[in-house]
């Protein structure tokens, strides 16, 4: 497979599609059976405030994970993604509801790059905070 889009189709600023995507207590307890990080912060409620956070938190990499979604949607192929990495600045907070949490995430291309590659930068929020920094992934175009 390869990426659909066409690396002489995108310009610097072209604007990846943005989506929102739900992180729950359920996803997060088969997050940790998938990743084997069973660490309470992630699902125990008491543990996770007497060790200072406000409630429980979702894994880094499963809100990382949650965003290269919209590049790899747009793309049409995630392993066009050749490169990815993220700064983790603020936790997704996961309230114990039917609804948990909201990670909204939008792209825009930032560079165009050699051998029909672009750089893609991502904002990740939920609760109206920045939960990723330096979010970028380069990815190869068709």
């Amino acid at each position: 497979m390869t990426a659909k889009i066409a690396y002489d189709d995108v310009e610097v600023g072209t604007e990846l599609p943005a989506a929102s995507f739900r992180a729950t207590r359920a996803a997060l307890v088969q997050y940790a059976g998938a990743s084997g990080d069973f660490n309470p912060i992630h699902w125990n409620e008491k543990f996770a405030k007497e060790v200072g956070l406000p409630d429980v938190i979702a894994h880094g990499m499963f809100t990382m994970a949650e965003a290269i979604r919209v590049v790899t949607d747009w793309a049409g192929d995630p392993g066009a993604v050749v490169e990815y990495g993220v700064r983790f600045t603020r936790p997704v907070v996961v309230p114990n509801d039917e609804q948990g949490a909201t990670i909204e995430v939008s792209g825009k291309v930032a560079a165009k790059l050699d051998d029909s590659t672009v750089r893609v930068d991502l904002v990740a929020t939920s609760g109206g905070q920045k939960v990723l920094g330096m979010s970028r992934a380069v990815v190869r175009l068709a």
